[in-house]
C-alpha cells in the first residue's frame, strides 16, 4: 500500500476513537477494492497471447475468460486477490503436455475483466459457469484466495477430479486478518470491518466466516487434494494450509517449499513438477518422469 496506505490506516485509527463510523466506512471501502490491476508480465506474454479469448457475465461484469487447449475438462487455474489469470502461465505448457486443456479468467475487478470489486460468490458464479460449459473440469488449481474460493464453488455444484492449493487459504476469516495487518488497523477497525462485510456484503448469506472456509463440510469434497505451500508464507501462513490437511484427511497431501514466499512458488520448477505429477494420475496421455517430486513432502 505504501505511504500514501500507512498515512491512511493512521488517519482511519485515529478516527475510530471519537468515530468509528467513519472509519470502518472507509477499511470496508478499501477491504472490496483490489484497486490495483496487475499487468502481464513479460514472461507470462507468450502464453497468454496464444490463449482463446472468451468472456462470460457476473453480476452484468464482463469476465474475461482464456483457454488453451482442446476437449472436455480442462484445468482450471483459479487466481487470488490483486493477481489476473496469467500468473498462472508456467503451468499452462506442463498442462498440455499431459494432454489436458487449461482455462482460467480475470475475476471482476482484476486484469481485463469489468467491475471494480468482487466477491467470493461471483467466483464461484464463475467457476459454476465454466464447470457447466466445460463439463467438470480434470482438475482446478487455487492460489491463495483462488483456492478458498474453488473449494465454495465445488460445495456449490462445480466439479473437479483433483484439486490442488497453492499458498491456499483455508479460513475465510484470515482474509480480514491479512488485510488488517497489511494496512495496520486496530481491533476497533477490525470488528466493525466484520460487521460490515456480514450485513453489507453478505446480507442474505447466514454464519460466513465457516461457511466459505475451505475446511467447511470436507466429507462433501472427496477428489484428492494437493497442498503446496511455502514454511515462511508471509500473507498466508503454514497454519493454513496445515488445516485444510488436518480437514481432508488420508485424501489431503503436503509438500512444504522453503524460499518461496507467496508469489514465486507459482512459477518454480519443483512446484510445477509437483503438481504434473499429481495431475498425471488422471492425465489422458503418458505419466511425466518427474512424478517423482511427489515422494518428499519438503522441497529445496
Amino acid at each position: 500500500m505504501g505511504l500514501a496506505g500507512g498515512l491512511l490506516s493512521t488517519s482511519i485509527n485515529a478516527v475510530s476513537y471519537p468515530a468509528l463510523r467513519p472509519a470502518g466506512k472507509a477499511a470496508f471501502f478499501m477491504f472490496c477494492r483490489p484497486f490495483q490491476r496487475v499487468a502481464v508480465r513479460e514472461a507470462e506474454r507468450d502464453v497468454h497471447d496464444r490463449a482463446t479469448v472468451e468472456s462470460l457475465r457476473v453480476n452484468g461484469k464482463d469476465v474475461r475468460t482464456y483457454r488453451w487447449g482442446a476437449g472436455d475438462k480442462p484445468v482450471l487455474l483459479v487466481h487470488g486477490w490483486q493477481s489476473r489469470g496469467s500468473r498462472f502461465a508456467a503451468h499452462v505448457p506442463e498442462i498440455e503436455s499431459l494432454g489436458f486443456g487449461a482455462v482460467t479468467f480475470d475475476a471482476p475487478g482484476h486484469g481485463d475483466s469489468g467491475g471494480n470489486t468482487t466477491t467470493i460468490l461471483e467466483y464461484c458464479d464463475i467457476i459454476r459457469q465454466l464447470s457447466d460449459r466445460f463439463g467438470g473440469f480434470s482438475a482446478i488449481v487455487g492460489h491463495s484466495f483462488g483456492l478458498t474460493c474453488a473449494a465454495f464453488a465445488l460445495r456449490c455444484g462445480a466439479y473437479a477430479d483433483r484439486l490442488i492449493s497453492i499458498s491456499g487459504v483455508c479460513d475465510f476469516s484470515h482474509l480480514v486478518v491479512q488485510f488488517s495487518d497489511q494496512v495496520g488497523l486496530n481491533q476497533r477497525v477490525q470488528t466493525d470491518l466484520r460487521r460490515r462485510i456480514e450485513e453489507q456484503l453478505f446480507a442474505s448469506q447466514p454464519d460466513i466466516w465457516r461457511r466459505f472456509s475451505a475446511d467447511y463440510e470436507p466429507d462433501s469434497l472427496t477428489m484428492p487434494i494437493l497442498v503446496i505451500h511455502d514454511e515462511k508464507d508471509n500473507m498466508v501462513p503454514l497454519a493454513q494450509a496445515d488445516k485444510i490437511v488436518a480437514a481432508y484427511g488420508p485424501r489431503a497431501r503436503m509438500i512444504v517449499t522453503k524460499g518461496l514466499g507467496h508469489r514465486r512458488i507459482l512459477s518454480d520448477r519443483a512446484v510445477l513438477d509437483a503438481a504434473v505429477a499429481f495431475l498425471a494420475d488422471a492425465a489422458p496421455s503418458k505419466k511425466p518422469a518427474s512424478a517423482s517430486a511427489m515422494r518428499a513432502r519438503r522441497l529445496p
